[in-house]
């Protein structure tokens, strides 16, 4: 993908890949933050979907007027790709974090995880029918590293059982994180990342709401206090952080990561997401990670490597449709 957006501006290609990581690793560590953030409200008495709800809704307000300043009065653009704006909202915010959260109902987090975070290979299969990209041997093998290092962070070895419900719900996840990918690397809609942001956000707001509404997404809350590294705050500062940082932040970061990185590299330097979970989870909660995960993360950043070096090959090889 070569067209520049009006807020990424041309700069050498390994400037750009550089520009690229850098933004793709702080969406990653930013969405990190959102597992470490939840636990203790969860554990107070919060619902799942009232403090998704809460950060997507917070996210929205905060990212909407700096998507729409973007836009510079190009308000054509929502029109022409408001089809595309829906589909992020739905798929890759609401559908994600709903189908997510019920997969987990049924399943551990870590198999839930790994269903989900199988979306980089989706991605790669998806631009391989649809587009023709065929991956390479080093990005293949650089895919099959990285998934045995999401195995080991996961601590897939210590064994878990699976629930079919469970497993479709996680699957489900998988195409929502795989929509999220592929819309946010497609810079030929001429839309903003912040822009495309923005609308995804409050459609995902708007969905998740609705869905609180009918009952399919418990909604309940407390005021008691939480608890993060022996530091009791009130409930309010966790939520405002998952709004500003895991919602705000973490979305329109990944849509700029993607255009400058595309879909197939950035959905798998989101891989890294997981380590820093684990290592957000050590800091705020006092969650050692062993040394089968640490040893999982490292080969996570190999495999992020390879898979680059193969989108390099490919690039040179030949051109990549837009």
């Amino acid at each position: 993908m070569t067209a520049m957006t009006d807020d990424i501006p041309a700069t050498t290609p390994s400037r750009r890949t550089a520009a690229g990581l850098a933004v793709a690793l702080l969406s990653a560590v930013s969405f990190a933050l959102s597992g470490a953030l939840a636990s203790p409200l969860l554990h107070q008495g919060w619902s799942a979907g009232a403090v998704v709800l809460v950060r997507i809704g917070l996210g929205a307000l905060v990212v909407l007027p700096f998507g729409v300043a973007a836009l510079q009065g190009r308000w054509h653009l929502l029109r022409r790709n408001a089809g595309l704006i829906g589909l992020y909202g739905l798929l890759a915010v609401a559908g994600a974090q709903f189908c997510y959260f019920s997969a987990v109902r049924y399943l551990e987090v870590g198999p839930a995880l790994l269903i989900e975070y199988t979306a980089p290979a989706a991605v790669v299969l998806w631009l391989w029918v649809r587009h023709g990209q065929r991956p390479g041997p080093v990005t293949v093998a650089g895919a099959v590293v990285a998934a045995l290092g999401l195995l080991l962070v996961l601590d897939v070895v210590a064994g878990f059982g699976l629930h079919l419900g469970g497993v479709a719900w996680a699957f489900a996840a998988m195409v929502g994180a795989a929509a999220y990918f592929v819309i946010s690397g497609d810079d030929s809609t001429g839309l903003p990342p912040i822009s495309l942001a923005a609308g995804g956000l409050v459609v995902g707001a708007a969905v998740l709401g609705l869905l609180g509404l009918v009952g399919l997404l418990p909604m309940e809350v407390t005021g008691a206090e939480v608890e993060y590294a022996g530091v009791r705050v009130d409930w309010w500062v966790p939520l405002a952080l998952l709004g500003l940082i895991t919602a705000a932040l973490a979305y329109t970061s990944g849509i700029a990561a993607a255009r400058l990185l595309g879909s197939r590299v950035a959905s798998f330097v989101a891989l890294s997401e997981v380590v820093a979970a684990v290592l957000w989870a050590w800091a705020l909660l006092g969650e050692l990670p062993g040394l089968v995960q640490l040893l999982g993360g490292v080969l996570i950043l190999l495999g992020v490597v390879g898979v680059k070096l193969g989108e390099r090959s490919v690039a040179h090889a030949e051109p990549t449709p837009a």
